[in-house]
């Protein structure tokens, strides 16, 4: 039985705000040392799986560069390993991907190529730990065409997913797809579905105005209840997708809960990533560091309380970095003071910075205003802030901005540089 993996990693993530808006979304860092694909990539390979395709779009150097040719995740092999997957003009009608769907229907030579009996066809940007071979014996036990692996959400949720319903046998008999009235149940796709091959290769070929093959849960999987076996797959562990600011902080902060079931230290199921060669953390005599992942590289002069700090940050001392992500290479200055932000790569805070102050919690962007609602403060990657500005809450600091883009006076809460 020969499973091939197809990992959607074309997404542009635009409720990511800045943080995507030089790289895609399952490029972006998480957890310090790692990036959100690492995730996929690895319950891949620790699932027993080494034919692996990143199916890549929207700003793919930084993807590109990060996978290589797969060596970190056992994937540099010369049968097998991983392929990176980008649209193309073609004589026919290949174009750029319109959907996940045509994704795969663009790519259906690379499963002929690899001769495989079933797809797995994943999401780059989801954070979680899954066994694949689990749901592969569930999907053979039912003689299933398709498996859909699904788990329970709060009620308040659903109109983000497409939800499912099922019959005592976890047939799928009804999907919709993020439904507005929320009175479908709480059974949730994750967006991970196992296709036999020729099933797939059969819907995705029914192109036509009344069948569009453009995304699975809005096209493919509606039109396949009923006529096809299609299973739910129940997941029980952990996974998030931290496709919004408020849940990538979240989650960030929820690494640093002692009882979180995300589990970055277990030798059984090791999260792979490509590691630069960096010195160890390095804390100074004036360092207060408590409840925070610091990662190699790093010098910490000032105190860090409840933060997530990439390689190579610099922290200066007085400074102070509170329920915080701070991506690499970023240097901190004396005194400043930054508290509930995410700073991307290459940023200079100056000295007596106050990023992320006051109790105006509620003032939205003014320009993303469905983005950032709730007090986090982002910066792009490579700004450079000058010393001694305060700058509110719900601020967006565009990335390569330079000292002299910045106003004369304090930031206030809800706007954008």
């Amino acid at each position: 039985m020969r499973v091939v993996a197809m990992i959607m990693a074309g997404g542009e993530g635009t409720r990511l705000s800045v943080l995507s808006e030089k790289r895609a979304k399952p490029s972006v860092p998480f957890a310090g040392k790692f990036r959100i694909i690492d995730f996929t990539l690895s319950n891949c390979v620790n699932s027993g799986i080494f034919d692996v395709a990143v199916l890549t779009q929207y700003r793919p150097h930084s993807l590109n560069a990060h996978i290589g040719n797969g060596k970190p995740w056992d994937l540099d092999r010369a049968n097998g390993g991983v392929q990176l997957l980008q649209p193309y003009q073609g004589r026919r009608d290949e174009s750029w991907y319109k959907g996940t769907a045509d994704a795969v229907y663009q790519n259906l030579n690379y499963i002929h190529e690899r001769r495989a009996d079933l797809v797995l066809i994943l999401s780059g940007d989801h954070i979680y730990k899954m066994n694949y071979a689990e749901m592969i014996e569930f999907h053979q036990q039912k003689r299933a065409d398709m498996t859909v692996a699904v788990m329970h959400v709060p009620l308040e949720e659903t109109d983000r997913f497409g939800i499912m319903t099922v019959d005592e046998n976890q047939r799928v008999i009804e999907f919709t797809e993020k439904p507005k009235n929320r009175d479908k149940g709480t059974l949730a796709s994750m967006g991970i579905y196992l296709f036999n091959v020729d099933t797939l290769i059969k819907r995705l070929s029914e192109n036509g105005e009344g069948s569009p093959r453009i995304d699975f849960g809005k096209h493919v999987i509606p039109a396949m209840i009923g006529r096809d076996a299609v299973y739910a797959f129940p997941f029980q562990g952990y996974w998030v997708d931290v496709g919004t600011i408020q849940s990538y902080w979240e989650t960030s902060m929820d690494l640093l809960n002692p009882n979180n079931t995300l589990n970055l230290y277990d030798t059984e199921w090791v999260i792979h990533t490509r590691s630069e060669e960096r010195p160890p953390a390095k804390m100074g005599p004036q360092a207060r560091v408590s409840r925070s992942l610091i990662c190699n590289g790093c010098i910490i002069r000032g105190t860090v309380e409840h933060s997530v700090l990439s390689p190579g940050v610099y922290v200066s001392p007085g400074a102070v970095v509170r329920d915080s992500v701070v991506m690499n290479d970023t240097w901190i200055g004396p005194g400043a003071v930054l508290d509930r932000v995410i700073v991307d790569k290459n940023v200079v805070v100056g000295a007596g910075v106050r990023l992320g102050c006051g109790d105006d919690f509620t003032t939205p962007n003014r320009e993303q205003p469905d983005k950032l609602m709730t007090g986090i403060t982002i910066v792009g990657k490579g700004a450079h802030i000058p010393p001694h500005i305060r700058i509110g809450r719900n601020v967006i600091i565009n990335a390569d901005r330079e000292e002299e883009d910045f106003p004369a006076g304090d930031v206030r809460s809800g706007e954008t540089i």
